[in-house]
């Protein structure tokens, strides 16, 4: 609607206010390089020093990693030479013991990241950590195989590293979790994997200088997200799907999740995000997407799979009703399926975008990046919300404390 993106321009606006007086570190961080150099002296430590790297922490200090370790893990960049990345998010025993048992700690490193330095869970991982590194390489020697990122103050986490001797990074305390994938925070274990940190904070620019430069909100991508998310966003009971068509791209999906989730889930209002794989998930929920209730707004995002990947010989192809498959790629028919999703969901006349990536490097992830995180905060101001809080969450992180202190007592 054209309220929706006239508030869309005024976030903008106040985006290019914060942008010159630097008071959202987020938008001068795109441009900035002057961390890049630590980040890649600290990633060759461990890539020297280790067959697997173990990435403690949760939330937005694990999910933005996850994102962009699934693009050099799927064979981009030169991944051959490179660690293997496990991140540990949950708190389940089950796969940390199952882990454990297929790590050699002598060749294992640590990453260990919280913002507030007093993350729970993470605490706990760690402590369970580095018993076993101190019982496998003696506590004289753990030194080295651990990297803490952590704002800078008095924390749990910070008196352990300092204890402990590790090396620490800064967390810009200026920068919640869920938008800190491109600090140290997702760029450490990007650089670890193999991946190019540079570009990808130029991806981020591209998008974010076109936005700032846009001479309309309408020519801002971000804000016309915003606007078309508020305008179909009004109302109980709406959802966001983001629907990835490339494996590669679930795990961003997924920290899509908790951006937009936790950044407009408040005052009754916000949007559920819904992440989807396709083609699978037509086989799962499209039936819904189609025919069940209106009240979903769909983001496929596609990439460049036409002619990619294995053919289908003609010559095995005997049943005349696999004819159309002969001489077709894998690719082919993900690139088609994914255009006939896009169609159908039109024709129903449901809401629905495509957001098509010519390739998937760091340059194109940068930059999705930081169009769906300049589209959250546009989408807040739209709504009213601050985008950068999550004041509901800290009651039960009390409680669970409490109950926890209980157990001991039994």
């Amino acid at each position: 609607s054209n309220a929706a993106l006239a508030a869309a321009g005024e976030g903008l606006a106040a985006l290019r206010r914060a942008h010159d007086d630097g008071s959202v570190a987020l938008l001068r961080l795109a441009e900035s390089q002057g961390d890049l150099a630590m980040i890649e002296a600290r990633a060759e430590h461990h890539r020297e020093h280790a067959d697997d790297v173990v990435v403690l922490g949760t939330g937005g200090s694990s999910l933005g990693g996850q994102a962009l370790y699934a693009l050099a893990d799927s064979g981009f960049g030169p991944s051959g030479d490179s660690p293997r990345l496990h991140f540990l998010d949950n708190i389940d025993p089950h796969t940390f013991d199952h882990l454990f048992r297929s790590l050699d700690l002598a060749r294992t490193d640590f990453l260990v990241i919280s913002k507030s330095g007093g993350t729970a869970e993470t605490l706990l991982q760690c402590l369970i950590c580095l018993e076993a590194l101190a019982d496998a390489v003696g506590r004289e020697n753990a030194a080295p195989h651990v990297t803490v990122i952590v704002e800078p103050g008095a924390s749990p986490l910070r008196r352990l590293a300092e204890s402990w001797g590790f090396f620490v990074i800064d967390h810009d305390p200026g920068i919640g979790g869920r938008y800190a994938a491109l600090t140290p925070v997702g760029l450490l274990p990007a650089v670890i994997a193999g991946l190019d940190p540079a570009a990808l904070r130029e991806g981020a620019h591209l998008v974010l200088h076109r936005s700032l430069n846009a001479a309309r909100p309408g020519a801002s991508d971000p804000a016309l997200g915003a606007a078309l998310n508020a305008a179909c966003g009004a109302g109980a009971g709406r959802s966001a799907v983001l629907a990835a068509y490339a494996d590669r791209l679930l795990p961003f999906a997924m920290w899509f999740r908790q951006l937009w989730a936790e950044s407009l889930g408040k005052d009754g209002k916000g949007t559920l995000p819904t992440p989807a794989l396709g083609a699978v998930d037509q086989h799962s929920q499209l039936q819904l997407w189609l025919d069940g209730p209106d009240d979903k707004l769909f983001t496929v995002v596609t990439a460049e799979t036409a002619g990619r990947g294995r053919i289908v010989p003609p010559g095995l192809v005997e049943d005349e009703r696999l004819a159309w498959l002969a001489g077709r790629s894998m690719g082919d028919l993900l690139d088609a399926e994914a255009r006939a999703t896009v169609e159908t969901l039109a024709e129903r006349g449901r809401p629905v975008r495509q957001l098509h990536l010519e390739r998937i490097d760091e340059t194109a992830a940068g930059a999705l990046m930081m169009h769906f995180m300049l589209e959250t905060i546009l989408a807040a101001h739209v709504l009213g919300v601050d985008p950068f809080d999550q004041p509901a969450v800290e009651r039960g992180k009390a409680l669970a404390r409490d109950y926890l202190a209980a157990m001991g007592r039994r």
